[in-house]
């Protein structure tokens, strides 16, 4: 019998007695900014819980227990501006680059001597202080043959963090931050650690300064970052969490790679001439050709986005994940929509480093959601039975990986626009490529005395739509069709179609692509096959059918293979991608 309650911890339930809410977390929640968003995810019936915040978790019957609040401390370097400024020398080589000593001295320039690892050895350097307010929070040092090193142990943020304005210009580097300063425009920040490379996999960590408030303030973000590969995924990246609509992009001169570049090129004039001639991306309304010709060179010279693999190859013979793009996932209730979409994100964070925002009412509570997912992670059972169950080296592995990975929804009131919110926010802040909404009948909806359900489908999906081209992530919506009647000449239950979806014919013309999930549940076959109805874009896939097998034990699904053995016998064996 438990002898304590969730107040005795100073756990707000809302007067709830059973099930599971989210509330503010007594930890951490009154130090925060948004102090009332509700991190604390309570569940009351097991009598336990836990901040994805501060990670403070406990139980009723066994008290405060693991991942207790960790504050991480950053170390403040040493750093005096002198008055005198730097050396000759140093302004010397700043004025080449056509940077006056008056905005080395307005951003505190500074000269000395750092270890660099690189070269095993002290070298000479021009230092860049990355400051907050009058605080110096980390330094960069550079060399004058392009050798870099941050101080380590202090704060990652934004360089020029306090030059932040409602139009704000992005750069990739501190000097062609200054360049812009030097052309009239000091609201402009460089990313602290450049460009992630064009083939990194998981770069999330790299994003991290987006959670700065300063840039709550900005109404406008100017991308003018370097035109080579690496520069290219900044600009996505960045154009992605912050919203296309939100954004402007620079186009520099030809022979021109960045801001620095145009100012020793051309002068400061010329510089200033391309930030106020920065061009809006498309986003809606009516363009002429001309204006889609940039986004058409940069695809010719470094590529369009790829699609991504399943994770199984029978399955990308007809169909991929293309960000930007929403897939309908339907079924018969039963047939494993929810497991396939699970397993199908576990592929996707595995192989290319994607995160999640999972709203799944169809998998409450929360926690044995989590469970099945470490089962598809890890390849064992969560729970005690003849088969060797997930070990506790396995469980702390998996709950780092979910921890990375995924975010679970988990609002008052789970509208459209509530999901679209947090959504947004969480692209911005933890980088989330990913939205899963599971199922479409979970969501509320008002369809309001004036609207039609019809319609009210038609203008919802837009919405989802519209979302996920602006911020290049993918939407899966699970949605549940009508009773379905076998047919006579045949005891098969019969594949759903979108058109079979309550509401509206709207499910299979906003659809970008739609996954029908269907097993013969009269047979023992763990088969399970995956129907693709439709495909919008042809580089993404195809109309078709494959055909996965299914491991009730761990939840996973296996590629099938057939062949043929050097006899001429026939045979078949499935093969499940393991977890990295």
């Amino acid at each position: 019998m438990l002898t304590k309650t969730f107040a005795d911890f100073g756990i707000d339930t809302k007067g709830r007695t059973s099930g599971e809410i989210k509330t503010t977390c007594p930890q951490c929640s009154a130090h925060r900014k948004k102090r009332n968003y509700p991190c604390l995810n309570v569940n009351i019936d097991k009598g336990v819980w836990h901040c994805w915040h501060c990670e403070w978790a406990g139980g009723l019957g066994t008290g405060i227990q693991r991942r207790p609040e960790i504050v991480k401390a950053w170390r403040k370097p040493d750093y005096v501006a002198k008055s005198e400024g730097v050396p000759d020398g140093v302004v010397a080589w700043f004025a080449k680059r056509g940077i006056s000593a008056e905005v080395l001295r307005r951003n505190q320039i500074g000269h000395g001597s750092r270890y660099f690892p690189q070269v095993e050895d002290e070298r000479t350097c021009v230092l860049f202080p990355y400051l907050r307010g009058s605080e110096v929070v980390n330094i960069k040092a550079r060399t004058a043959d392009k050798l870099f090193r941050m101080e380590s142990g202090c704060e990652r943020v934004l360089y020029g963090l306090n030059d932040i304005g409602e139009v704000l210009v992005w750069v990739e580097g501190e000097i062609d931050k200054l360049s812009l300063d030097e052309a009239g425009y000091p609201s402009c920040v460089s990313v602290p650690d450049g460009a992630p490379a064009p083939d990194s996999k998981s770069y999330g960590s790299k994003f991290d300064f987006l959670d700065a408030p300063e840039l709550e303030r900005v109404k406008t973000h100017i991308i003018a970052v370097d035109i080579d590969a690496p520069g290219v995924r900044l600009k996505d990246e960045l154009v992605r969490r912050l919203g296309r609509e939100n954004c402007l992009i620079v186009d520099w001169p030809e022979g021109c790679k960045d801001a620095n570049e145009v100012l020793t090129q051309y002068g400061p004039d010329k510089l200033a001439e391309c930030i106020c001639n920065a061009r809006p991306l498309p986003v809606e309304g009516a363009y002429s050709a001309s204006e889609f010709f940039a986004e058409v060179r940069e695809h010719y010279e470094h590529g369009r986005k790829p699609t991504i693999s399943t994770g199984w190859k029978a399955v990308d013979e007809f169909y991929t994940v293309l960000p930007g793009e929403w897939t309908l996932v339907t079924g018969v209730p039963g047939h494993g929509k929810s497991e396939w979409l699970d397993a199908l994100t576990l592929n996707l964070a595995r192989s290319c480093g994607w995160r999640f925002a999972v709203y799944s009412a169809e998998n409450m509570p929360v926690s044995e959601h989590i469970e099945k997912l470490m089962e598809k992670i890890v390849g064992r059972p969560f729970d005690r039975g003849p088969t060797q169950r997930i070990s506790p080296t396995e469980l702390d592995m998996a709950e780092t990986f979910l921890e990375q990975h995924y975010t679970f929804l988990l609002p008052d009131s789970p509208t459209p626009e509530t999901l679209i919110d947090q959504c947004r926010a969480l692209v911005k802040t933890r980088g989330v490529n990913g939205i899963v909404l599971d199922p479409w009948n979970e969501i509320e909806h008002n369809y309001g005395d004036t609207t039609t359900e019809t319609k009210y489908i038609s203008e919802t999906l837009s919405k989802f739509r519209k979302f996920a081209r602006s911020h290049d992530v993918h939407v899966w919506i699970v949605a549940h069709p009508r009773m379905l009647m076998p047919r006579k000449d045949s005891d098969r239950e019969p594949i759903p179609t979108p058109y079979q979806i309550a509401g509206s014919a709207h499910w299979n013309n906003k659809a970008d692509n739609i996954v029908t999930i269907w097993r013969d549940r009269a047979s023992d076959t763990q088969e399970v096959e995956v129907h693709v109805q439709k495909v919008r874009k042809k580089r993404v896939g195809r109309v078709g059918m494959a055909t996965l097998r299914y491991d009730r034990v761990t939840g996973r699904y296996h590629d099938i293979f057939t062949g043929q053995d050097d006899a001429g016998r026939r045979f078949t064996y499935s093969h499940a991608t393991e977890p990295a």
